[in-house]
């Protein structure tokens, strides 16, 4: 069985004359965790639409374990599972009754499909509101059970677009639990959302796309070091820094940047290391400088984001 289960190879979509998805190439390999990125309008749903078979690509073509999708090849849709961004329920029926819907659609039925509903509400902790409408569910409850259904008929590679849109703080950490479990067990995960801490949490590899085409393709420590600077020191002292030691400061090996302020006492330097900040720390105590206060922090995937993706507003 190859190791590679997915790979979009050089796929393209426009609609009139706008072109969204500019020749995006990736591949995803089977137990990977693929983070897909990118600022409002980037191509990110195009990209998964024409990945699940639900669009066409103008140009391209999208493999699954070696098939190509689409051309009514219904056996390589259902080794994929789509969660997507707007909710796919019935709200007038049971979470019971919404799954048996879903699963009679794969062809599941009888003992099969009983075992498999019971399976994927225990997954994402809903057995106790079989008998309840997701009319009744609060937001993070009926994202739960998308995702239970998106999980029925035991796909190969499960995507989430946005699965966390509008949930409160436990409900997230329920649906990370969840997709945490399924990791673990080796299902194949792309996930794509706004949320960077999530992508950082799960993903072992990322994607981002930007104005319809791929800008980075690595895997998270490779993107971090895209910065010059990998971590950010912050001190206060009580007198201010004389220029001479500013400038003896932003010589050490590893500071990126020293910015000087409120009257020379606040320093905020940029580091290759956060392993750096104890040494500098005690350089600034022996030169005669006492701390008021310190902070440290390290790049995140925001930062990088916004780096390769610009901070101009994407409305």
């Amino acid at each position: 069985m190859t190791a590679l289960l997915l790979d979009v190879q050089n796929v393209s979509k426009s609609f009139g004359a706008r072109k969204v998805v500019d020749g995006v190439s990736f591949s995803v390999e089977r137990g990977q965790t693929l983070g897909l990125l990118g600022p409002n309008g980037a191509g990110k749903s195009t990209t998964v639409s024409m990945i699940c078979g639900l669009l066409k690509p103008d140009q391209g073509q999208v493999l699954v374990e070696g098939q190509t999708m689409g051309a009514g090849n219904n056996a390589v849709k259902f080794k994929i599972g789509l969660v997507p961004q707007d909710l796919a329920l019935y709200e007038d029926l049971p979470s019971i009754e919404n799954l048996r819907l879903f699963g009679a659609l794969y062809g599941l039925k009888g003992s099969q499909l009983q075992q498999r509903c019971e399976s994927v509400l225990n997954l994402v902790n809903l057995t106790d509101r079989v008998a309840d409408k997701p009319a009744t569910f609060s937001g993070g409850m009926k994202r739960r059970l998308n995702i239970a259904a998106a999980l029925l008929h035991e796909p190969e590679l499960l995507i989430l677009d946005e699965p966390t849109v509008g949930v409160d703080p436990q409900s997230r950490n329920a649906i990370f639990d969840s997709l945490e479990l399924l990791k673990s067990r080796g299902l194949t995960l792309i996930y794509t959302s706004h949320y960077m801490e999530e992508v950082e949490r799960l993903a072992d590899h990322i994607v981002i796309i930007d104005h319809g085409k791929v800008i980075s393709n690595e895997t998270p420590a490779d993107l971090y070091r895209r910065l010059p600077a990998q971590a950010a020191l912050s001190v206060d002292v009580h007198t201010k820094v004389a220029e001479t030691d500013v400038a003896s400061l932003s010589l050490m090996p590893g500071v990126s940047s020293i910015n000087v302020s409120d009257q020379g006492k606040h320093l905020e330097l940029a580091l290759s290391s956060h392993e750096m900040a104890l040494s500098l720390l005690q350089w600034l105590a022996k030169a005669g400088y006492k701390t008021s206060h310190f902070a440290t922090a390290k790049t995140n995937l925001e930062d990088v984001f916004l780096t390769l993706t610009g901070r101009s507003l994407r409305d």
